[in-house]
């Protein structure tokens, strides 16, 4: 490879790794702040907890359709618009004088969510050599999950400062910062192959609606949307109520069970990290995949039977989230796999969706859980859902060899 090339190459995982990293910061912007906002509004965790799920229903609706629109309009054009309107709604998070206001909001900031998925990766899928695929891949992921481990900080050491309002608003501006920055720097996110002799904008084709329900609606795509479904409920249950859960089940005060969070997002982006190289250098992706998720179940049910020694808990944490994120560049690499030429904002936006489904049902469950029930049992269900992803990848290896896409390559 030239160094033309691999510049290029870290240029665009680099904006792309920027773009994702946005999106998931501002995917914890309010959980942080739930016991704040439960004392200052007087709601109750289940309300609490609607506010995500109502995120990533709308993001999950949307994601569909974000898929259809990346393939027909260009990766770009579509992620401006989604960070634009995601940082927009979060800056109004911080506006708000009642409650009830952050649920239209948070509607809308879900359907901002919707884009990244589907357009991140058809970026890098067109962009990056293939060679680095496994890596670029494992760079988006880090990204996303420094986003995620940036966010609590942020949003707490801000509103300690100043208040809970000024740390929204602040994360608003910063998103549209990051905007202005694409606007003049994301030339290469293209991911349109140039047609000689054209200066006009030409739509690609995306088939008819009979193709396109055979191409999504096959057993293959379905069983990696189940993955992804069951993988969310897992990760958005230890992100959204992992804090308030430690503290009920081991009586941690709140900046310790915050540093037990802490400890699974930084376990999980060194996982990501070595998991990528383990991507580049292996065709067995899902055996990757499911050792990762069933080693994860385990550690969370060890942590909900409540045998874990407390200096033994952080270690615990991290190793399930180094486990967890391990998988991470593989899932990446199995999906691509099923996916033909020129569907991959459409497969990668349906199957990706089925993280905002799993994300969207988890937080008013868990939300109730809390509310009315032992936090054990919140820490059951996640392990339950790891290890129904872990059961899951059996499945989506069996079904890629019965069940291919035309011109999708075989093998997991």
């Amino acid at each position: 490879m030239s160094a033309a090339s691999l510049a290029r190459d870290v240029k665009v995982m680099g904006l792309v790794g920027l773009a994702h990293a946005c999106s998931h910061y501002f995917h914890l912007v309010l959980p942080p702040l739930f016991p704040i906002l439960k004392n200052e509004f007087g709601v109750s965790y289940a309300a609490l907890g609607a506010l995500p799920s109502l995120f990533f229903a709308a993001s999950g609706v949307m994601q569909i359709v974000s898929g259809f629109l990346v393939d027909r309009f260009g990766a770009r054009r579509l992620l401006l618009l989604g960070l634009t309107l995601l940082s927009l709604s979060v800056l109004g998070f911080g506006l708000v004088p009642e409650f009830w206001m952050l649920y239209p909001l948070a509607a809308l900031a879900g359907v901002g969510n919707s884009v990244f998925h589907p357009a991140d990766l058809a970026i890098l899928t067109a962009k990056v050599s293939p060679s680095r695929l496994g890596r670029a891949y494992a760079s988006h992921a880090l990204a996303g999950n420094l986003g995620w481990a940036a966010a609590p900080i942020c949003i707490i050491g801000i509103s300690q400062l100043t208040n809970w309002h000024t740390a929204l608003v602040v994360s608003g501006l910063a998103g549209l910062v990051v905007v202005t920055l694409f606007l003049l720097l994301g030339r290469d996110l293209s991911d349109r192959v140039p047609v000689k002799a054209s200066t006009t904008f030409t739509p690609a084709p995306v088939g008819t609606v009979q193709e396109n329900i055979r191409l999504i609606f096959n057993a293959t795509i379905i069983s990696c949307l189940l993955y992804f479904t069951f993988l969310a409920m897992a990760l958005i249950g230890v992100q959204t109520f992992g804090v308030p859960g430690l503290m009920q089940l081991y009586g941690l005060p709140l900046s310790t069970a915050t540093t037990g969070l802490a400890a699974f997002l930084v376990g999980s982006v060194i996982g990501v990290i070595g998991g990528g190289f383990a991507a580049d250098r292996t065709d067995r992706h899902d055996l990757i995949a499911m050792l990762g998720m069933g080693l994860a179940a385990g550690a969370f049910l060890w942590i909900g039977i409540g045998i874990t020694a407390t200096n033994l808990l952080f270690p615990c944490l991290i190793v399930a989230g180094f486990v967890a994120g391990m998988t991470t560049p593989s899932r990446d690499m199995m999906v691509r796999k099923v996916t033909p030429p020129g569907a991959s904002g459409r497969i990668f936006g349906f199957v990706y969706s089925g993280l905002d489904i799993g994300s969207a049902l988890m937080p008013l469950s868990l939300g109730i859980v809390l509310d009315y029930a032992e936090a054990d049992l919140m820490f059951y269900a996640i392990a339950l859902m790891f290890a129904c992803t872990a059961l899951t990848i059996r499945f989506v290896k069996a079904q890629m060899g019965h069940h291919p896409l035309p011109g999708a390559t075989s093998g997991a």
